[in-house]
């Protein structure tokens, strides 16, 4: 299966919005795309909750405003929190969709390995034959 696109109504719904403004949701999504790309390409069947939350903060803060005040109300953000970015996280979350960025293991044993030994056997000396002196045989 291969990666789908979210919608604009997938996008309305994972922000609980009533409405939404679907060419700009459309335009956000495909930015987004693009953006997760840049990391992981083709990107894995599930990264459209990856999508969704890149479009998502770009959706809701597109002016990355930290800080607003409208009569009594007042509203602070985390910095960085609006605009079209990808996090830490969500880099991570590309990668390890994609089956990169974690632990592994290299046997460098080639599958034809035999365990005899490979080395050429002395004719002189051996098991059962003569040792030389000073190796510690009689």
């Amino acid at each position: 299966m291969a990666f789908v696109a979210p919608t604009a109504e997938e996008l309305g719904l994972s922000l609980d919005l009533q409405e939404i403004n679907g060419d700009r949701a459309d335009f956000l999504i495909g930015k987004a795309i693009n953006l997760c790309q840049s990391i992981v390409k083709p990107l894995p069947d599930d990264a459209d909750a990856v999508v969704l939350s890149v479009a998502g903060r770009a959706y809701i803060n597109p002016t990355q405003v930290s800080y607003e005040t409208i009569g009594p109300m007042s509203v602070q953000r985390p910095s960085g929190s609006g605009g079209l970015y990808l996090t830490k996280a969500d880099k991570g979350a590309l990668k390890s969709l994609a089956g990169r960025g974690g632990a592994f293991t290299v046997d460098p044993t080639p599958a034809t390995a035999d365990p005899s030994p490979t080395w050429p056997l002395d004719e002189v000396y051996g098991v059962g034959k003569e040792f030389e002196e000073g190796w510690g045989y009689p």
